[in-house]
């Protein structure tokens, strides 16, 4: 079973699925924020109150999606796929490298740093101390080497991760947050008047008998 999963977490397709949805997400849910309010704004079939209305609950909703998405996937997800799959999926596997990565933001720092120069590598891990952050051999990897291992294993699991959160995300949670966060929000801001309670039946009847 591992060696499957194996193969489908260092699959460059992955890689760039990833990437490609996490780009487009961000970007599509801005525009839509920012877009569908305005073309609302704009419409003169619809009236005054009727578009202010409409347009400030469509930001809203685009908005807690965004803050969703951004607040899920980036420190939940992420952080949740490389811990299962460090202590679960490749605890036996020391060549996967996760025993060399103390958390994900060790890795994220690690990544950072080897998108960089080997020059720029140097300077940056003398002048600013970051070197105790890493093991012997991690360090060996970022100051000698030209490009650096990505350790395609753990890139893998979060970027699964990452895609789990975005579809989870955006197709369950933000709705029911939204749904719970929109009312009030335009009732703050003086666009919607609380409903009154509905009576039961039973006390209506009471009223009326008397």
């Amino acid at each position: 079973m591992i060696g499957p999963l194996t193969g489908a977490l260092t699959n460059s397709g992955l890689t760039n699925l990833v990437q490609s949805t996490s780009s487009s997400v961000t970007t599509e849910t801005v525009l839509k924020a920012i877009g569908r309010p305005g073309f609302i704004l704009i419409d003169n079939n619809i009236s005054p109150d009727t578009k202010k209305y409409a347009a400030a609950k469509e930001f809203l909703y685009q908005a807690t999606c965004l803050l969703v998405y951004m607040a899920l996937v980036v420190p939940v997800f992420r952080k949740g796929a490389f811990k299962y799959a460090k202590n679960h999926l490749f605890k036996d596997m020391p060549e996967a490298g996760f025993n060399k990565f103390k958390d994900l933001k060790t890795y994220d720092l690690y990544r950072k740093l080897s998108d960089k120069s080997i020059e720029d590598r140097q300077h940056i891990l003398n002048i600013n101390k970051l070197q105790d952050r890493f093991t012997p051999e991690i360090r060996n990897e970022l100051l000698t080497k030209d490009e650096p291992d990505s350790f395609s294993k753990i890139k893998g699991s979060i970027e699964t991760g990452s895609l789990l959160g975005s579809v989870l995300g955006l197709a369950i949670l933000a709705p029911q947050v939204s749904h719970a966060f929109i009312h009030p929000a335009l009732r703050l801001i003086g666009m919607e008047e609380k409903k009154p309670k509905e009576q039961p039946a039973e006390q209506k009847k009471l009223d009326k008998a008397v």
